[in-house]
């Protein structure tokens, strides 16, 4: 066995209702596309995850949030209404239409798949697992947003350090929106190091993640921002990575990564203008994989996010295949775009680079 895959037909219920951007059928989609192109055989194994408990929740959750959401959204899966200020637990992006699917167990069982996984890589079990649906690095102690409801990225983080007393934990998030919610959770923790790459804040949700962010307290120089410029594409993602992602993980020295992030930074997703192809997903996954060298091959990879169903299943696989080093050839489902340049990268990139390191170069001896 090759990797972990962390899944249970249970999560199509992480479904915000017909006409929403975020559907469940995501969750059934990918399961079969899976099996038509990568056989189980030792390539990988399918684990299923309890979902969390009130306990594993308040990990990273206010009480008075886990019991508004669980109510609320069990009403909701029933038709009906519930009481209560829903604006004051979530933004309107996770407001259901419709009738939503059982959501909030979903949510629960997302949770349950992060605390598996960590479980397995630290148990032995699988040095690397891959929790599908995971990701949901929106949500804060007591707010849910951008479609996220229980944060399994800091999850992860908090629960590692909490059972394996972990000293050393490097989240990457290479999701298109920045991580807004698990920055907060580690804004003044010196132990856990965030890298988020994603699009320009100035062009995107949530308008967070600029690269004078840096953490703050004890913290400060342990939160990495990189903003990507509009139509960045793959030449300038491997320019990140070796100029910031992989010099500072070096520095850093971490126990185990957590990566999460899906296939929305591709170029023919519908809400955001990053320009990765399919090989650009395998290329990240790639780098993560040979990043873990330094921490015994444990990865915990969380894959959720992801706009454009044509698209999602490659860019998805791409990511599995590349972090388990499975040699795979996987075609572009749509055509490169006339206006994307995918072999070289735009101007833009060096001037983001310039501004990350000359905000960290204090912190960092490898950006100086």
């Amino acid at each position: 066995m090759k990797i972990g895959i962390l899944y249970r037909e249970e999560m199509r219920e992480y479904d915000f209702g017909p006409g929403h951007s975020f559907r469940g059928d995501r969750y059934q989609v990918f399961p079969q596309f899976l099996r038509e192109n990568l056989p189980e055989d030792d390539n990988y194994r399918i684990f299923k995850a309890e979902p969390a408990t009130n306990e594993d929740l308040r990990l990273i959750c206010q009480q008075d949030y886990i019991d508004f959401t669980r109510e609320y959204f069990k009403a909701a899966n029933l038709g009906l209404s519930y009481p209560g200020q829903f604006s004051q637990f979530h933004s309107g992006d996770n407001l259901p239409i419709g009738r939503p699917g059982k959501l909030e167990e979903a949510a629960r069982l997302i949770i349950g798949q992060a605390k598996l996984g960590c479980d397995l890589v630290q148990g032995g079990k699988s040095p690397k697992v891959v929790s599908i649906g995971g990701g949901m690095h929106h949500a804060k102690p007591g707010y849910g947003e951008g479609f996220c409801v229980y944060n399994d990225v800091a999850f992860c983080a908090k629960y590692l350090q909490q059972k394996y007393k972990l000293e050393r934990i490097l989240i990457l998030d290479t999701d298109a929106h920045a991580g807004n919610g698990t920055m907060e959770y580690f804004d003044a923790d010196p132990s856990v190091l965030v890298i988020d790459i994603h699009q320009d804040p100035r062009t995107l949700y949530p308008g967070t993640g600029f690269p004078f962010q840096i953490g703050s307290g004890a913290g400060k120089g342990f939160t990495i921002n990189i903003p990507m410029p509009v139509y960045a594409g793959g030449e300038a993602y491997r320019m990140v990575f070796e100029e910031i992602v992989e010099p500072v993980a070096r520095e850093f020295k971490p126990q185990i990564i957590i990566r999460n992030g899906g296939s929305d930074p591709h170029s023919g997703d519908g809400l955001t203008s990053l320009g990765l192809q399919v090989k650009g997903f395998t290329m990240i996954s790639q780098k993560v994989r040979e990043m873990a060298q330094m921490c015994d091959g444990k990865v915990v990879d969380l894959i959720g996010s992801g706009y454009n169903k044509k698209v999602l299943p490659y860019a998805w696989l791409a990511l599995i295949c590349g972090l388990a080093g499975i040699d795979i050839t996987l075609e572009e489902p749509e055509p490169v775009p006339p206006w994307l340049d995918i072999d070289h990268f735009p101007a833009g990139i060096q001037i983001v680079i310039h501004d990350v390191k000359s905000y960290l170069k204090d912190y960092w001896q490898c950006l100086r």
